[in-house]
């Protein structure tokens, strides 16, 4: 049984994210910490305040130490692919190798009106995230990259220095799209992630991604499945593990806990003492 948890840098002070960081970080039950790439909030006031993903990431990688980093999951039309491969880098090495990074197609049409950013159509935008991820992993692991699609092209192109982990570090695909982002998940993942699904709807899901694993020649083991749960702040905490208790049995490996505002330490340390009789 593997735990994690997440903060959305929504509604919510740096300080906060950082003190509930630094309580994951001195617990070892929780292997990974993870925030979410967006530039409004997605609930409550949709004009309160949200932090930048990527500055975030990379100040709470040097105040912790042990736990594993993460976005879940960056949006491919918010950055590059090329830009978002050196960030990586990067990151993975200011980490110390802790850094999983996760990559999803992207779908909040409210901020991208707001910034004038273009999702696109879903096929097209789909079609853009595979370019995207295929680019991402080709600069990762190479000393050059040439591709040539209808989204990216790219010449020779190189992302030095390359972090400690290799070939890269770990792709994390969130979603549950059963004809295309499960079908990317099989082909580059290596920790697949579904938001907030109850055990019946991740034991569909998953058999649709063994499906597309089985087509693309892919070992379905080689993929980490994880599912989040949403933490309210005066949740039992003995409620929610019965809650990943029920994922684990299912066949999940990994929970990602999603707390709510406010961000509180003594949270995290009371969800660890109510996860010790699982493990």
């Amino acid at each position: 049984m593997r735990f994690g948890i997440k903060t959305a840098p929504q509604h919510t002070t740096w300080e906060a994210m950082l003190d509930v960081w630094r309580a994951a970080d001195g617990i070892e039950l929780f292997e990974s910490a993870w925030n979410f790439d967006h530039f409004y909030p997605l609930a409550g006031d949709l004009e309160g305040p949200c932090l930048e993903a990527w500055v975030t990431l990379s100040a709470l990688a040097q105040a912790t130490s042990r736990i594993r980093i993460g976005c879940m999951v960056n949006g491919t039309p918010y950055r590059h692919p090329a830009l978002l491969a050196n960030m990586a880098a990067s990151l993975d090495i200011v980490s110390g190798g802790r850094l999983d990074l996760g990559l999803g197609a992207g779908w909040n049409k409210h901020e991208a009106d707001a910034y004038g950013i273009d999702l696109l159509p879903m096929g097209q935008r789909m079609d853009r995230f595979e370019e995207s991820v295929e680019v991402i992993v080709s600069l990762l692991g190479n000393e050059s990259t040439n591709f040539e699609g209808h989204y990216f092209q790219l010449n020779e192109a190189r992302c030095e220095p390359k972090g400690p982990q290799r070939p890269a570090p770990p792709i994390v695909i969130g979603g549950g799209g059963e004809k295309r982002t499960l079908r990317i998940a099989a082909r580059f993942a290596q920790h697949w992630n579904l938001p907030f699904a109850p055990p019946e709807v991740f034991v569909q899901k998953n058999e649709v991604l063994l499906g597309h694993c089985e087509a693309v020649g892919r070992d379905p083991s080689e993929i980490t499945r994880s599912v989040q749960i949403a933490v309210a702040a005066d949740q039992d905490t003995g409620e929610v593990a019965d809650q990943a208790a029920a994922l684990f049995d299912a066949g999940v490996e990994l929970v990602i806990f999603t707390f709510r505002v406010p961000y509180l330490a003594d949270r995290v340390e009371a969800l660890a003492k109510a996860l010790e009789r699982l493990s």
